[in-house]
This record gives structure tokens, C-alpha cells and sequence, in this order.
């Protein structure tokens, strides 16, 4: 499949069900990268049509398609996009943890989303450096264990927003009812 276009982007990611956002040796998905075909160069950035479209779709689709497309990572740290349904019926049920399960770092920073849900990935790392001491990157990892254990949810805003965090339940309640 050629994808160009947004809708193209949609039809993808419902066809193969789950995918990475970017081409990766280690996972054994599919990938929309591997899917668009824009040139890598001739972009309004230095990083190329192909690339500025890829980062806009990643989240554009689950902003416009909210009841159709989910964007989170996978076990590793990967970008992915996947249908509600795929979601619901098989990703969730197999990558679900409690967040007890998760470092109490992870902890801490899912405390800090719950109390202040929506807030910007800047501002919960600030919240979290200045109250637990911990690093950027110490954050950043934290941060990805919630998400891959479907604990918090980027919040589907206009897609040029700063990513902003929830409960997982908070976005998708009627996944976890299922």
C-alpha cells in the first residue's frame, strides 16, 4: 500500500490492525513508515516530507479518529498505532499491568498525572524532577513503562500540541469494560 494522504494513513492502520510508527529491525509488525510514500526530502523542515508527515499522522489519526485509532508504545519503547478494536480485544487484555506492578518511580509520576490530568509532558517532568530528585531521563523511562503497561494515555489534542498525559481509564474506559 502507498500511502500519501491522512485518509491513506487511516485505511492502513485499520487494515493491518497494529503497526509501528517507524520502521524497526526488532519488531516483527508491520510499519506505517515502510507504508508512506512521500520523498524523504523537499519538506518545510529539515527532516523531509516523509518524516513531517509520519510525526503529524502519529497524532493526528487518534485526534480526528479517537473511536478508531489508539497511539501508545509497545513493550521496548515503540510508536505504534493500532485500531480501538485491536486494542480492546488483544492488546490490552495481553500488555495490561497494574501500575503497582510498575517502578515506584512509575508510581510517582502516575500519581502526579492522575492528580493533574491533561498536564504537558514538561510540566509532569518539572512536578516529578523537583519532588522525587530524579532525572530526565529517569523520568522518561518512567514515563514510557506507564504507557506500555496502558496505564496513561496521550490525550488525542490538535496534533501540534505538546503531548499531555491521563489515566488510561480516563481515555478508555470503554476498553477496559469490554
Amino acid at each position: 500500500m502507498h500511502v500519501r494522504t491522512l485518509s491513506q494513513a487511516l485505511k492502513y492502520v485499520e487494515k493491518v490492525k497494529i503497526c509501528t510508527v517507524m520502521s524497526s529491525k526488532s519488531a516483527e509488525l508491520a510499519s506505517l513508515w515502510d507504508a508512506v510514500d512521500l520523498p524523504d526530502d523537499e519538506g518545510e523542515t529539515k527532516w523531509g516530507r516523509r518524516v513531517e508527515a509520519i510525526w503529524r499522522w502519529k497524532n493526528e489519526l487518534p485526534h480526528k479518529y479517537p473511536d478508531r485509532i489508539f497511539y501508545g508504545k509497545l513493550p521496548g519503547g515503540l510508536a505504534a498505532l493500532m485500531t480501538i478494536a485491536y486494542l480492546r480485544d488483544t492488546h490490552y487484555p495481553s500488555h495490561h499491568q497494574s501500575v503497582e506492578a510498575c517502578r515506584p518511580l512509575a508510581q510517582d509520576v502516575f500519581t502526579l498525572i492522575r492528580r493533574s490530568s491533561g498536564a504537558t509532558t514538561a510540566a509532569i517532568r518539572r512536578e516529578a524532577i523537583e519532588l522525587y530528585g530524579c532525572t530526565k531521563s529517569q523520568f522518561d523511562t518512567a514515563l514510557k513503562q506507564l504507557q506500555t503497561t496502558l496505564n496513561v494515555a496521550r490525550v488525542n489534542s490538535a496534533p501540534m500540541e505538546p503531548d499531555a498525559w491521563v489515566p488510561f481509564t480516563e481515555m478508555y474506559i470503554d476498553v477496559l469494560q469490554a
